[in-house]
């Protein structure tokens, strides 16, 4: 074959295979095999946990195992901001991250944390699910890499003291393991605490041995560390609580059909339905354990939360502006 006509073929060949359409073949499905990798640093046991294995039973289920999802939980594959990289790179396929990772990263998003936005558990559960909330969402992919699929939650955040409160005024002067997220420090401080960061593993010792004065954490968390052991006094400050987001590589999302995407999103908002219901009907249960046990059960029912709010959305609208409208739709609910 003559060198214009090896051309002229090579030519013919690659317009003719431009031309010809894409046919999906039982074979090039089974390409589209996936094995998600998600992580979160929740353990085995939490309701996070728990959502993400039903999340993947359910799609390894409903694609005959063409889709599956395993779960690396406690913190695995490392800590949140460890996590973010990796899914950012497209290493990580899935990560169950708390909006204090993603607050901390993208401003806007710590508008959730935003405190006193409402003052139950039960209207937690009602607030995520909003479109002012779920809005708060939208900003990821651009800022982070990341698709946000929903929120999920825990209940509000109480704070356990070494020594006797009964207000939130008393926590001046204290020493206060709180959540590292700049929300929390900044609020914590307006109070008069002194915020201290220290690694959940390590809080029951820091609070046995004087290093700090107390924690704040959800109900569900104290509960399983049974920090009432060591605690005087129990104090459910009505005012924050922390949800989780799941979050999707953009890189692994690029590579998933539309039928696949929308069967992920289906099944991640069930996972975190059934989350969100489980947190609401067994706090209830974890709280009567608490107020059985050796700690003194107190009320921040007479505080007066206003000034600190004030001062709180002065420094913080700015920075994260959806905060009027969550509290406005928080005070509905």
């Amino acid at each position: 074959m003559s060198h214009f006509t090896r051309r002229r073929f090579l030519k013919t060949t690659a317009l003719a295979t431009a031309a010809a359409p894409l046919v999906i073949t039982s074979t090039t499905r089974a390409a589209t095999t996936k094995e998600f990798r998600l992580g979160l640093i929740t353990p085995a046991g939490h309701s996070w946990n728990r959502a993400a294995v039903a999340f993947g039973e359910s799609l390894k289920k409903e694609t005959d195992g063409r889709l599956s999802v395993t779960v690396f939980h406690s913190g695995q594959l490392g800590n949140e901001s460890a996590m973010m990289q990796q899914l950012q790179s497209g290493a990580l396929d899935m990560g169950w991250i708390q909006a204090a990772e993603l607050g901390s990263r993208v401003s806007s998003v710590a508008a959730i944390n935003a405190p006193y936005l409402v003052r139950s558990t039960a209207s937690v559960a009602k607030l995520v699910r909003t479109p002012a909330a779920l809005k708060l969402l939208e900003a990821l992919p651009r800022e982070t890499g990341t698709i946000g699929l929903g929120w999920g939650i825990t209940g509000m955040r109480v704070v356990f003291a070494t020594k006797d409160i009964g207000s939130p005024d008393d926590l001046k002067g204290m020493k206060l393991r709180i959540n590292p997220t700049p929300v929390y420090r900044d609020f914590y401080s307006m109070l008069g605490a002194a915020p201290t960061p220290i690694p959940t593993p390590a809080v029951f010792d820091a609070m046995t041995n004087g290093q700090v004065d107390g924690l704040e954490a959800d109900i569900e968390l104290s509960w399983n560390q049974r920090y009432d052991k060591i605690s005087k006094a129990l104090l459910p400050m009505n005012a924050l609580f922390m949800p989780f987001a799941p979050l999707v590589s953009g890189r692994i999302w690029a590579g998933l059909d539309a039928k696949d995407r929308d069967l992920v999103r289906q099944l991640v908002n069930q996972a975190l339905t059934a989350q969100i219901h489980d947190i609401v009907t067994t706090e209830a249960g974890l709280v009567d354990k608490l107020r059985q046990s050796s700690v003194a059960f107190k009320s921040a029912s007479s505080y007066d939360p206003q000034p600190v709010i004030k001062k709180f959305d002065e420094l913080w609208v700015a920075k994260a502006p959806a905060i009027p409208e969550l509290r406005k739709i928080g005070a509905t609910l």
